[in-house]
């Protein structure tokens, strides 16, 4: 691979923005691609596909044929709420390969003591938003039944088109947020992204059960090959 090639590659991994390295068999030559440069590509249909499959591949025949090496950035899951259904979560989702963080501006439940090793910032999310850095391949599941932390969160994570966002709640929770969102001026289309009520419906009851519910939703869209997506506008 050629040096400028790498540090490129490099570059791409660093801002967790997902990119494809093409070689052409014939020729050995090799060219990146980026997310944002998909669409212009000659393999375009095939690089979207190995994209969302987030799967190495080898395409086209003959003196065409050529491997793609799909660079995904690991996920992430942004938990906000240091809540009882966020201690069971927490090691399910990081033995599932989940990088996961908890954000609760109530200082009494967001402490070390209540999650060990797990970071937990405690802060509100317009404030620890900034410096965590949403992106698509992260799931954002809000937890607190709180609008006032919820919210904020849920507005984040949706605007820049977060795989998974999935909130806690009724369906009678969930179309009050409905009408709060409405008149925050987020599209109908925008807020029809939200999960709620969140997780597989399982009939969970406890705690953990619903942590079961939550994940395995998140896992499904994960899966679904939506994470490479570009944030979507409000």
């Amino acid at each position: 691979m050629r040096l400028e090639l790498l540090a490129a590659l490099n570059a791409e991994r660093a801002a967790r923005r997902a990119c494809v390295v093409v070689t052409e068999l014939a020729s050995g030559a090799q060219r990146l691609v980026g997310s944002d440069q998909v669409d212009a590509d000659p393999l375009a249909g095939s690089i979207h596909e190995a994209l969302a499959l987030r799967r190495s591949r080898l395409v086209g025949e003959g003196e065409r044929r050529a491997f793609l090496a799909v660079e995904v950035p690991p996920p992430r899951m942004l938990v906000i709420g240091a809540v009882h259904i966020s201690q069971a979560l927490a090691p399910m989702a990081r033995l599932a390969g989940f990088d996961l963080t908890i954000i609760d501006p109530r200082t009494a439940f967001a402490t070390p003591e209540r999650f060990g090793d797990v970071p937990v910032i405690a802060e509100w999310p317009e404030v620890a938003l900034p410096a965590y850095g949403l992106d698509p391949f992260t799931a954002l599941v809000a937890l607190t039944h709180d609008p006032k932390v919820d919210e904020p969160a849920l507005v984040a994570g949706l605007k820049v088109g977060c795989f998974y966002v999935g909130a806690l709640g009724s369906r009678r929770t969930h179309a009050r947020r409905v009408e709060r969102l409405q008149a925050a001026g987020l599209s109908p289309d925008l807020i029809g992204r939200i999960h709620a009520p969140i997780g597989i419906d399982i009939g969970a009851a406890s705690p953990a059960e619903i942590a079961v519910a939550v994940l395995a939703e998140v896992i499904r869209a994960l899966r679904s090959g939506v994470a490479h997506a570009e944030g979507v506008a409000a």
